[in-house]
């Protein structure tokens, strides 16, 4: 007679069958073609952020940021064309599904994920064709930022990791040395401006920024850089506030920080140094890309990759030169009507005039910097009190205004915006550039809060991170055009709803940064493709705008290190306002705002052509329900 089985041996039986299937689907995932396309999607975020350290903590993403928190991206040679064909290799994967009998939804996922797995194979050529170190981005300014903002120290083991984390800089960075060796063997070396940015942006990072007077650091001043330098700020800042920990504890981690930061990284950092010091000498005044091998093939395709069109320079520098002519009139006309004509200057230079009013000024000082911060909450909580017309999604995330740290803000822009946490732990931020107060002219800070924070930026960026049901990858903004696109069309948006009654230099402050968005294409293509040297491109967008010099060549000096990335915002623009014209056309009464935004926002970021084409079946969608 058989022996009856007792509950627990069948219940330990089926937990062992369940590992077993678990254990046979998550190989599956990670080393086969999933049985599912939705299992495909999620195994390509996986591996992306399993294979990047610093992506995990930026982002917040829960569980993966613990067992990867002390360590650093391999940015080698070797892993970089390994991670190349690993994409290469997914291509072709996400090709082998059946296209046809995917449901709706995993057909857009799947145009998505293939654009943008497609354009970056296309981009094998110009393997080597970029600036990794320049005055915009790079290792020097992006790892301080992550261990300032992303690297959490919530208790002694974050604490841990984060000196674990100084401990590898030089792996880093000697990695970083010998990728830029191989570019320059090819003949890929940034324009001398840019080797100038960089070496005073590291030499004030390390507390070495030399004088004519005195060019040795003693041993002082050395102590005094390392405990003012952000990395030993941020964490003596944090590590004080855990109550978790011993003064002794504290104290001990302070000392091994300021140890590493001392040797390890601020060793890094001299190396670095040392290596653009001798690429001086082989650089050239030449800005444009044009100048790389292959050059002109290399912005065609940054265009493309940029605008997702098959705009070619050509038509992106006569789309400029008429933008331009429409912003000025609509301009000028403002400024007759305030009593500022004059046909004997430019309109850059009536604007400049303006900029030096004492009525749109701040003082230029850390009460003043106060002030700009304030004045922008105060426009951000007035906009998304008043936008329910517009809008009936919100973002959950929060937002905050913040400067931009004091080490990296003369190479910045005006302006940007940090997503929020997958995690929840960190809202949304807009980092405001404080170190010149007179740039923040008040009648410009409406825009710039629009465009980096509501409806802008925040909206788009955090609804999108926010996004359920949808696979990892479409909840991270990958596509310029979009993105940029849809922040330039929420600052006229919120001219259409009625944020500038009132308010003339506010709306000429509108037209002013539409302007020099529509400048940018003009710019970015006579610098790349009709070969303008970066002084063309300096008194074109200063006549043009009414920015300072200043301001102007941080900005030129951008699109010169970034090429094509700046014509996306007009581009991305001018496409939503040509599909919401579209949708009015056709739907007539039946057209709402508030319909029309969720379309373009529940779908996160997208190529244009697909949103071309998700907007068609929203207005399909809505005339067949009107006739049902």
């Amino acid at each position: 007679m058989a022996k009856k089985r007792s509950w627990k041996f069948w219940t330990s039986r089926t937990v062992l069958l369940i590992l077993v299937l678990g254990l046979l689907w998550l190989v599956n995932l990670i080393w086969f073609k999933p049985f599912s396309i939705n299992h495909f999607y999620d195994k390509v975020f996986l591996e992306l952020a399993l294979d990047s350290p610093e992506l995990t903590t930026s982002m917040g993403i829960p569980v993966i940021y613990d067992w990867s928190k002390d360590e650093l991206d391999d940015i080698s040679d070797a892993k970089q064309w390994e991670t190349f064909n690993k994409m290469k290799e997914d291509y072709e994967t996400l090709k082998s599904y059946d296209f046809e009998g995917q449901s709706e939804e995993n057909k857009l996922n799947t145009k998505i994920l293939g654009f943008y797995l497609e354009g970056l194979m296309e981009g094998e050529r110009f393997f080597y064709h970029d600036y990794p170190v320049n005055q915009m981005g790079g290792i020097q300014s992006s790892l301080p930022s992550l261990m300032e903002n992303a690297h959490k120290l919530r208790d002694k083991s974050d604490a841990e990791a984060y000196v674990t984390r100084l401990s590898k800089f030089d792996i880093k960075f000697n990695q970083l040395i010998e990728n830029l060796k191989l570019g320059e063997g090819k003949g890929i070396i940034p324009p001398r401006f840019v080797i100038d940015r960089v070496l005073d942006e590291m030499n004030g990072f390390i507390g070495e920024k030399k004088s004519s007077i005195d060019t040795v650091v003693n041993t002082q001043k050395k102590v005094s850089s390392v405990k003012s330098n952000i990395l030993y700020v941020n964490f003596e800042s944090k590590i004080d506030k855990l109550e978790e920990l011993s003064q002794e504890e504290k104290d001990a981690l302070k000392k091994q920080v300021e140890e590493e930061i001392e040797t390890t990284v601020f060793g890094s950092y001299k190396k670095l140094i040392t290596y653009f010091e001798q690429l001086k000498g082989k650089a050239t005044a030449d800005d444009g890309v044009w100048k790389l091998p292959d050059g002109d093939a290399f912005y065609r395709y940054q265009l493309k990759q940029r605008t997702t069109t098959d705009l070619d320079p050509e038509e992106v520098h006569q789309i400029g030169i008429s933008e331009v002519a429409r912003i000025k009139s609509e301009m000028k006309a403002i400024l007759s009507a305030e009593g500022y004509a004059d046909s004997t200057k430019t309109l850059g230079a009536i604007i400049q005039e303006l900029n030096k009013e004492e009525r749109f000024l701040f003082p230029n000082n850390d009460e003043g910097r106060q002030m700009v911060i304030d004045e922008y909450d105060r426009i951000l909580s007035e906009i998304s009190a008043g936008l329910d017309d517009a809008f009936d999604i919100r973002p959950k995330a929060g937002l905050e205004v913040k400067r931009v740290p004091e080490f990296k803000e003369e190479g910045s822009a005006g302006a940007y915006y940090n997503r929020p946490a997958m995690d929840g732990s960190r809202g949304g931020v807009f980092y405001a550039n404080l170190r010149n107060v007179h740039e923040s002219v008040k009648f410009g800070m409406k825009t710039l809060a629009y465009h980096e924070g509501v409806p802008g930026h925040h909206f788009q960026i955090a609804i999108q991170s926010e996004l359920e049901g949808v696979p990892i990858f479409r909840t991270i903004g990958l596509f310029t055009s979009y993105i940029e696109g849809w922040a330039l069309y929420s600052e006229q948006l919120a001219w259409e709803l009625g944020f500038y009654k009132n308010d003339p230099f506010g709306n000429l402050g509108r037209l002013q940064a539409e302007m020099f968005r529509a400048v940018r294409l003009v710019v970015d293509t006579g610098i790349h493709h009709k070969k303008w040297t970066r002084q063309q491109a300096i008194d074109y967008m200063v006549e043009n705008t009414g920015m300072t010099t200043t301001e102007v060549t941080t900005e030129i000096e951008r699109y010169i290190v970034w090429p094509g990335q700046a014509c996306a915002y007009k581009i991305g623009m001018l496409k939503i306002l040509e599909l919401r014209e579209k949708a009015k056309q056709k739907l007539g009464d039946r057209f709402d705002l508030r319909e029309f935004h969720n379309a373009v926002l529940k779908n996160g970021a997208v190529p244009l052509d697909i949103l071309e084409e998700i907007i068609d079946a929203y207005i399909d969608q809505t005339l067949a329900n009107s006739e049902s």
